[in-house]
């Protein structure tokens, strides 16, 4: 994939280049490849069509803005203006879409919450989590499997794992990894009082044939457990649930969704394939000593994002200072702003 700001010469030439690898005869020999080549060709055109649209409307603007100067027509101004907005949230979407252009951000996503101590506070804090994602996976029209699931002990969740399936979800997500903080008046505190709880998000690609991983067989440890998670009866009297755990990264992924053993374990092994891939993409970036002691506290001096209910209303991105003051628009799954200001501050920090 491509990186960084786009000419529209240099995606006009690599169109080009698109179309002769896919006028090929044997294009389609090697199925995975030509996939990979045929999405990157539909991420450069859209590119390229959204600024064409968008440069040839400014160009109509500014011929209808000239009259509207020399006519002094008050209200045609004032539609200018708005027209005049409305193309630069084009502009804006257009240039995110050029973000997200890394190497893996085209691939789909597994998500991972736990939750951190407090019981059942934070337990409930990942599932009010799970469910802003969710959200967010529908308004985008795209796909959510639940893959695990262990409930908590009164509510919530302890923990979950979900496939995110649809157009760069990697890309999208990935810089929701981290700690999340909620503070909130607690529903389980007879004295009302205000409570902190905190959660962690991890997200890793879904790796595609095109990316080989090697797992031998001395290096894993299967097991397989009863599964606690939907499926009907049968599911909770055999042990259909499935635990891998690659014993040289301790490296553990489980999965409880289906009836069958032998599908549960293929889709753990694609789960640990995305982890090995990701772990060895961030211990060639000197990244995992650091990544590996935030996972191990979810709490204070880790987080990403705060989210205040009580006792005023603020959700907060610690990186980026980015703040939303309708907490409760954002826990239904309103979160691309967010992710736009991650995706910026990624580029800011790249360029």
């Amino acid at each position: 994939m491509l990186g960084g700001i786009f000419e529209k010469n240099d995606i006009s030439s690599k169109l080009k280049e698109f179309d002769k690898k896919i006028s090929q005869e044997n294009f389609w020999r090697d199925k995975s490849l030509a996939q990979k080549t045929v999405k990157e060709k539909v991420f450069l055109q859209d590119i390229f069509d959204s600024y064409s649209t968008v440069e040839n409307e400014l160009k109509n603007l500014e011929e209808l803005l000239d009259l509207a100067l020399k006519e002094n027509d008050t209200p045609l101004i004032r539609d200018c203006d708005k027209k005049t907005l409305n193309l630069l949230n084009k502009i804006k979407k257009t240039e995110v879409s050029c973000f997200l252009s890394g190497e893996n951000d085209h691939l789909n996503a597994y998500l991972e919450i736990h939750a951190g101590a407090g019981g059942t506070e934070s337990q409930d804090w990942a599932m009010m989590l799970r469910r802003m994602y969710s959200k967010w996976v529908e308004k985008k029209n795209c796909k959510l499997e639940i893959i695990s699931e262990h409930k908590g002990d009164e509510a919530g969740i302890k923990s979950c794992t979900l496939k995110i399936v649809g157009p760069y979800m990697h890309g999208w997500l990935k810089s929701e990894s981290g700690v999340h903080r909620l503070v909130r008046i607690s529903p389980f505190d007879s004295g009302a009082r205000r409570h902190t709880s905190f959660a962690s998000v991890w997200i890793y690609p879904v790796v595609d044939d095109s990316i080989e991983i090697e797992i031998q067989e001395k290096d894993i440890r299967i097991d397989t457990y009863k599964s606690s998670g939907k499926g009907g009866q049968s599911v909770n009297t055999t042990d259909s649930a499935v635990r891998i755990t690659h014993l040289p990264t301790k490296i553990a992924v489980q999965c409880q969704n289906e009836r069958s053993q032998h599908k549960n374990k293929e889709t753990c092994f694609n789960m640990l394939k995305a982890r090995l891939y990701k772990y060895e993409l961030e211990r060639k970036e000197l990244a995992s000593k650091s990544l590996s002691k935030t996972k191990k506290d979810i709490g204070w001096g880790h987080q990403i994002r705060s989210y205040v209910l009580q006792p005023y209303q603020l959700v907060k991105d610690l990186r980026n200072n980015f703040e939303n003051t309708n907490p409760e628009s954002v826990l239904n799954g309103d979160i691309d702003e967010f992710l736009e200001k991650s995706l910026y501050q990624r580029e800011k920090e790249n360029f």
